[in-house]
């Protein structure tokens, strides 16, 4: 495949940005000077003086530009990261660029294909894997593992799982989440509930929902997102798209509308009809202040914000944590990881790829990833970080993040759990959030939702697929 061709068809398909005809532009710039300068002759009749060599000026840093996605608290802690390195390293600089939500970053990339515009690295979304890899601008970091040698072994298999196609790894994983369920202990005791025994299955939710719901509070409140249905379908262990979940070859049909994804909707449903959960919409920050006020005794969000939610409850309740709940009779499967992932561009000198290399080896070195963890509540992608003293300090303070790790580490990997990959994945998951939405809100029957998106996403994945194939 054709960088240049395929980046154009890529970029006509998605529908979000056009692009102007694409150039070359590969060639590396390098100058070298010749700094040695002689010592000015003595006359004939004098001993030769001794040459010596003027100092070589100072070399300048090695710049890698970096464009992110995190704002607010999470900008500047990687700020933070960035700092840190600039300050012990004399050979590279790093420059971070915020660019917006994720959607945004990526759409300003799609601008530079083609062009020496864009930036060294690039931090994008799980979701954006397959776009990436079908670009072709991207410089697989497994050519850096195998140069060097690098020992993967030392990062969590479940996270570098999501990231390694074809037995390549493309991507560095960064910050890395996956989704739990919050609770109200204090809730759960007073309707005569262990508070130390979260409800594992959708049919011990909808149990514990009836319970909990009385006095204007109700049971549990979920955020239609489309990320959820992504991780229900792992959970069992049952794919979302066809072809082994993309990963066997480039998915051609999406498999939302399947016995797994109705059952979850009627579930969902049921709990809304019946007054037992309160429909919020779309937003986690909703259901998120909603449980914070102790209107809802259970939500479900990411591990992310484990944090925040108990910094927004504030003492007024124990926060408990549970593994995302799954039905009683699923399949044996586990979570997939949410965040993002950091690439490379090819089209940078040689000397600028190496330079980010060693960035990339720096944040998710055990000292790194503790101080990242501990500030911001993502899991710790390199295994030793857990044996710093900050994440063991931090383990005592917010013992419910175990739950977090202990759901991780007993994901079984398999196409279901390392997540699907298709190139339309962003508007995907807006098409199964609208399905989510009518089917909670009465408007069509969860099978007649669920129906209607996956023909959508099948077409949308076709119409992308025919810019990709040779």
């Amino acid at each position: 495949m054709k960088a240049g061709k395929s980046i154009g068809a890529l970029l006509t398909a998605t529908a979000m940005l056009t692009l102007a005809a694409c150039g070359g532009g590969n060639a590396e710039q390098a100058s070298t000077t010749d700094n040695q300068a002689a010592a000015p002759a003595e006359p004939a009749a004098s001993a030769p003086a001794a040459t010596e060599a003027a100092p070589a000026p100072a070399k300048e840093p090695t710049k890698v530009v970096f464009w992110h996605a995190m704002g607010g608290e999470l900008g500047k802690a990687v700020d933070k990261l960035v700092a840190d390195f600039n300050a012990q390293s004399d050979t590279v600089e790093v420059e971070a660029v915020f660019q917006g939500s994720y959607d945004e970053a990526l759409n300003k990339l799609k601008t530079t294909l083609g062009t020496n515009e864009g930036p060294t690295m690039m931090q994008v979304y799980e979701i954006g894997s397959r776009f990436m890899i079908d670009t072709g601008a991207i410089q697989p970091i497994q050519k850096f593992v195998d140069a060097e040698g690098y020992d993967l072994s030392q990062l969590e298999e479940n996270i570098l799982g999501y990231y390694t196609f074809d037995g390549q790894l493309n991507s560095m994983p960064f910050n890395t989440s996956n989704p739990i369920l919050y609770y109200n202990k204090d809730m759960f005791a007073a309707a005569g509930l262990d508070p130390e025994k979260p409800p594992k299955t959708y049919e011990e939710v909808a149990e514990y929902a009836k319970k909990l719901t009385k006095d204007g509070k109700y049971g549990a409140s979920f955020a239609l997102y489309g990320w959820f249905m992504e991780q229900f379908h792992a959970n069992a262990g049952v794919d979302y798209v066809d072809n082994g979940n993309g990963r066997n070859a480039m998915a051609t049909a999406s498999l939302v509308n399947g016995d797994l994804a109705v059952r979850t909707m009627e579930w969902w449903t049921g709990m809304v009809k019946d007054g037992t959960a309160l429909n919020l919409g779309r937003k986690t920050s909703d259901t998120k202040a909603a449980f914070a006020a102790g209107q809802v005794a259970m939500t479900l969000d990411s591990t992310a914000g484990l944090r925040g939610y108990v910094d927004a409850v504030g003492g007024k309740f124990e926060v408990g944590t549970g593994f995302l709940p799954k039905p009683a009779d699923a399949a044996e499967g586990g979570v997939i990881v949410g965040g993002a992932s950091l690439w490379m561009l090819n089209n940078r000198p040689e000397a600028e790829q190496l330079a980010a290399w060693e960035f990339m080896k720096f944040l998710v070195s055990p000292e790194q990833q503790a101080w990242w963890h501990v500030n911001t509540g993502y899991f710790p992608i390199t295994k030793a970080a857990y044996d710093q003293a900050i994440v063991k300090e931090n383990a005592e303070k917010f013992p419910q993040f175990q739950t977090a790790v202990d759901q991780l580490h007993g994901t079984k990997l398999s196409t279901a759990t390392q997540g699907a990959v298709m190139g339309v994945f962003p508007e995907a998951r807006q098409l199964v959030e609208t399905a989510m939405e009518e089917a909670v809100n009465g408007a069509k029957p969860a099978k007649e939702a669920l129906d209607a998106a996956a023909a959508e996403i099948t077409k949308k994945i076709g119409e992308y697929n025919a810019t990709v194939k040779k």
